[in-house]
């Protein structure tokens, strides 16, 4: 009989906030359930204090929480001691890394225990990274999984390792909760809007750590869009600390009357706010990949993103979606009004239905299964 293998998972957080690296972690300690359903799974949450409704895991996934001393000087040292003691005592085969924060310590510990590991990393995380310990804690990493091309590529260049040690494993998303459906008469009714308005959604934080989403460009694009569609709705969906400014500049541009905030939207409503817009637009630039392009794709929306940045691989070079200079106005403003007006040349923007069946093709929680399990084959 061959022996269960033991994972150690070590992650940021999942129940508490969520976030795209929260999204991904969730899926990947699901998928490692079913792919490795004999596995024993040990999951170290640093941040959490506890587990939520929303998200089951198996019963044979044991979750440790290091939440508790957050607001303590402890924190970490508490979570690195935890991890550490854990590994002595249990000894796993292997020790996935959820954040490159992780990194240096698993190096120690891989130096100390022989116990090997692999970091995932997400983007502007393993972007340009000058910290000596991260560094290391990567080129020690007998794998770097990353979440997509553009990432892999930057570290191969920025840190010259072999493209051999970073496989990919993309983003995936829940296609059951995301599908083609008409514009909700809720959400018309709730935000005041006419069935046949044309309506631009961009579902992120309005932080100020997250400028980089592109909502800036899509605000100063709208006086030129107005001219040419004179009821447009421009609608950013999402909370943070960044919202006064974005108000402000709203004013100052005198687009008040085609910008609504619909602040913070559940889970349960997201779908609804997808299937709400007639365009989907993130023109970023630092995002590692944007789980809420295949969100809106899976909704069957024409997505626009930025072409500097992991857009690049949920929108499949272009195939899937737009891909825009995040820095044009114009260039922004004038892809939002051909698609609107349904003069853009890539034809599956207007086949709803395709652009779902290819996204859940490349995307879909089976696939991403199907990645994770490849990845394991040379374990």
């Amino acid at each position: 009989m061959p022996r269960t293998p033991k994972i150690h998972i070590w992650l940021p957080d999942i129940f508490q906030f969520k976030g795209g690296i929260q999204v991904y972690s969730a899926f990947l300690i699901q998928a490692l359930e079913q792919v490795l359903p004999n596995s024993d799974r040990h999951v170290f949450l640093k941040n959490d204090t506890h587990q939520t409704e929303d998200i089951k895991f198996d019963e044979q996934t044991k979750i440790s929480f290091a939440g508790r001393w957050k607001s303590t000087f402890w924190h970490t040292p508490i979570f690195a001691a935890q991890v550490l003691l854990a590994a002595i005592k249990e000894r796993p085969d292997l020790i996935i890394c959820g954040h490159i924060n992780f990194s240096p310590l698993a190096a120690k510990i891989f130096n100390l225990l022989k116990i090997p590991y692999w970091v995932i990393v997400y983007g502007i995380d393993a972007w340009s990274i000058e910290d000596k310990s991260k560094i290391d804690g990567l080129k020690s990493a007998q794998k770097i999984v990353s979440i997509g091309e553009y990432t892999r590529d930057r570290i191969v260049r920025e840190q010259n390792i072999s493209p051999e040690l970073i496989p990919l494993l993309p983003v995936t998303f829940d296609a059951r909760q995301f599908t083609v459906r008409p514009k909700p008469q809720y959400l018309l009714d709730r935000h005041q809007l006419h069935p046949d308005q044309p309506i631009i959604l961009t579902v992120t934080r309005l932080a100020s750590g997250d400028r980089y989403k592109g909502y800036d460009q899509i605000i100063q694009a709208l006086p030129a869009i107005r001219r040419q569609i004179p009821n447009i709705c421009y609608l950013l969906v999402g909370k943070g600390d960044d919202r006064d400014r974005i108000e402000a500049m709203v004013d100052d541009m005198d687009v008040r009357d085609c910008v609504t905030f619909a602040g913070f939207v559940t889970d349960e409503e997201l779908a609804d706010y997808y299937n709400l817009c007639d365009v989907f637009a993130m023109p970023s630039k630092g995002e590692g990949f944007g789980i809420v392009y295949l969100e809106a794709l899976a909704c069957g929306k024409p997505t626009i993103g930025g072409n500097q940045d992991g857009a690049i691989d949920a929108l499949c070079n272009g195939e899937l979606g737009v891909l825009v200079n995040p820095d044009s106005i114009d260039e922004i403003g004038g892809t939002i009004v051909q698609i609107l007006m349904k003069k853009h040349s890539l034809s599956i923007l207007y086949e709803p239905e395709l652009l779902r069946q290819k996204t859940i093709e490349k995307y879909g929680f089976e696939q991403f299964k199907r990645n994770l399990a490849s990845l394991f084959q040379s374990l």
